[in-house]
């Protein structure tokens, strides 16, 4: 049975009620995504409210608004961020991204999307919405986030290594281009699992850089350790 909580240096997520259980893909997004300038942050599909508490501990100013569609994922998220010390500034609403509409624009939107889109729906139906693509594609993902974002605006996400070709397709028909991009090794000489992606209005040279987590001799990596030491108890 998986842990009821997940703890981290400034806040506990519980997450007995939701499908997706904290992980790595989720951490790295939180800590990887450019949020210092941002004053008005999006999290779709925020699931425990892990990516949006992350930013509110890097970001001392922002306000957030978390969006998620399922609903018993929407209350714990609630109540995991009315817990945080940021519970002024952060805000869930239970609300399919898709028709979710705001007067604000966003300087950063992120989001950690479902990804599985081919693959064997599992038969929790909860936990299968979380994973795959039934209501939020990467379609409606970029078309809407592009719709919300301020003139400087970015959208950040992380992907299987195997999409990138196609998101990044996909984002340049609306209108958003990358603009910084990370591949993530699990370990050094094995093929990379994941991509961070920041996408921009504005068509700039994208900047290229890999991360990887553990090192040649199976210990977390220097670069790792920089980037997510501020949030795990371990490090």
């Amino acid at each position: 049975m998986s842990n009821p909580y997940f703890q981290f240096k400034k806040f506990t997520i519980w997450q007995d009620r939701c499908a997706m259980k904290v992980g790595t893909d989720g951490v790295l997004l939180g800590a990887w995504a450019p949020s210092d300038n941002a004053q008005n942050i999006l999290d779709v599909g925020t699931g425990t409210g892990l990516i949006a508490l992350l930013l509110a501990q890097r970001n001392k100013e922002a306000s957030i608004t978390a969006v998620e569609i399922d609903t018993e994922a929407a209350s714990q998220a609630e109540e995991n961020v009315m817990r945080s010390p940021w519970n002024d500034r952060i805000q869930v609403i239970c609300e399919n991204f898709r028709s979710f509409e705001s007067d604000t624009t966003f300087d950063l939107i992120t989001c950690n999307p479902p990804y599985f889109t081919n693959a064997l729906k599992c038969p929790d139906i909860k936990r299968s919405m979380a994973r795959h693509a039934l209501d939020l594609n990467y379609i409606s993902l970029l078309e809407h986030s592009r719709e919300l974002l301020c003139e400087q605006g970015l959208l950040c996400i992380i992907i299987p290594a195997q999409q990138e070709v196609e998101v990044v397709d996909i984002a340049w028909r609306y209108g958003l281009y990358p603009i910084r991009l990370t591949y993530v090794y699990t370990i050094m000489g094995k093929p990379h699992r994941r991509v961070l992606l920041c996408f921009s209005q504005h068509d700039t040279p994208c900047i290229k850089d890999k991360l990887y987590i553990k090192d040649s001799t199976q210990f977390f990596s220097s670069e790792y350790r920089q980037l997510v030491g501020e949030f795990y108890l371990n490090m």
